[in-house]
């Protein structure tokens, strides 16, 4: 498995990067044929191919049973070169390097698993389908479609985005969304004829105090203005400024209530404009009781055949299993490895979750 996740980690695949992605697909398709797998690519003009294997028992269920489908993710955040800097290292009992848990290691996880599955065929009955999409970290715009087609035919989902540093799988998550804020002003000379200008950043220093207001703790939503530009140069009153904000919402109906908020901003100086787009990714994954019901019983399945106790917890991050919590398919997340430092230079997994997560998911697929 280590020697499996070095050359996924050092195949760098940074999601704008077709072809560095393209070349982690390629790995993961020969593996999945190796074990035996009907291997599909599917084309992808913007970023990666799409990788899909479906490992299909030796004699089908009468009738036949719906299969398990396994969502993981072959791009990272990091850029090509990263490695130069942060190279794949084992120190410690760690596994440090670039996407090492977001998440090349859920990767081996899965096909650690699935090899274990389908090794074994008398205890291979339910199909089960593997996708691996190329854009998770920008999106999935170009896979949701996918995901969703393949969830809605599917007994369970299981993701392999990391687990909770205790080893909880990730039963919740919070959905997301963004907008981009632009204000527009007049430029002018800023010793000469300043009376003349309209400050864009001045402006744009009221709009990121009203929108981090919109914050409400108590309802789960939070929103974070985490990147600004403005100006040119310090002698020229600014013409333009604009941030990026992201929000992050759990209850329902929330989404819609920020994004009618942000759409009554209105300009504080005279002579100034606001321009205000925004796009709502993911849905949240709420832990109801589709859910609810999975975890019991993957609890235990996992009490019953490892002695192990499965523990429930969420985060405000989203996945692609929050495209799957609204088509009322069972999901558990944060089946991959433990470890922390997510998109940082901090980033490791403890190397001994390798094999108890793909045990624990192996148990799963063979006893769902």
């Amino acid at each position: 498995m280590r020697t499996f996740l070095k050359k996924l980690v050092e195949t760098e695949s940074p999601s704008h990067d077709k072809s560095a992605v393209d070349r982690v697909g390629r790995i993961v398709a020969d593996e999945c044929r190796r074990l035996g797998a009907q291997v599909e690519i599917i084309p992808n003009h913007d970023t990666g191919d799409l990788v899909l294997a479906r490992f299909l028992p030796a004699r089908e269920s009468q009738p036949p049973l719906k299969p398990i489908l396994i969502l993981g993710h072959m791009d990272t955040v990091f850029p090509l070169g990263t490695l130069q800097t942060f190279p794949y290292r084992e120190e410690d009992g760690r596994i440090h390097g670039p996407g090492t848990l977001d998440m090349k290691s859920g990767i081996v996880i899965a096909l650690q698993a699935i090899s274990a599955v389908v090794s074994n065929r008398g205890s291979f009955s339910r199909p089960i389908t593997a996708l691996f999409n190329s854009d998770e970290e920008i999106g999935s715009h170009t896979s949701r479609a996918q995901i969703e087609s393949l969830a809605r035919e599917s007994e369970v989902v299981f993701v392999l985005e990391g687990a909770l540093m205790d080893g909880s799988l990730k039963t919740w998550r919070k959905g997301g969304g963004s907008f981009q804020v632009k204000t527009h002003g007049r430029a002018a000379h800023a010793g000469g004829d300043h009376q003349a200008g309209r400050n864009a950043i001045e402006e744009m220093a009221h709009q990121v105090l009203a929108i981090q207001k919109l914050t409400n703790y108590e309802k789960q939503t939070t929103l974070n203005v985490g990147v600004i530009h403005g100006g040119t140069v310090s002698n020229v009153v600014p013409d333009e400024a604009s941030i990026e904000v992201d929000v992050r919402v759990m209850q329902p109906g929330e989404w819609e209530r920020i994004e009618a908020e942000m759409h009554k901003l209105k300009p504080v100086l005279d002579g100034t404009s606001l321009e205000i787009t925004g796009e709502y990714n993911r849905p949240p994954m709420p832990f109801g009781e589709v859910s609810q019901a999975a975890f019991q019983k993957a609890s235990q399945i996992a009490k019953d055949k490892l002695g192990m106790e499965l523990k429930a917890g969420g985060t405000g991050g989203a996945s692609d299993g929050n495209f799957v919590a609204p088509l009322g398919i069972p999901v558990l997340d944060g089946m991959g490895a433990i470890g922390e430092g997510y998109h940082s230079d901090r980033e490791y997994i403890f190397a001994s979750s390798l094999e108890e997560r793909a045990r624990l998911l192996e148990v799963l697929l063979s006893n769902w």
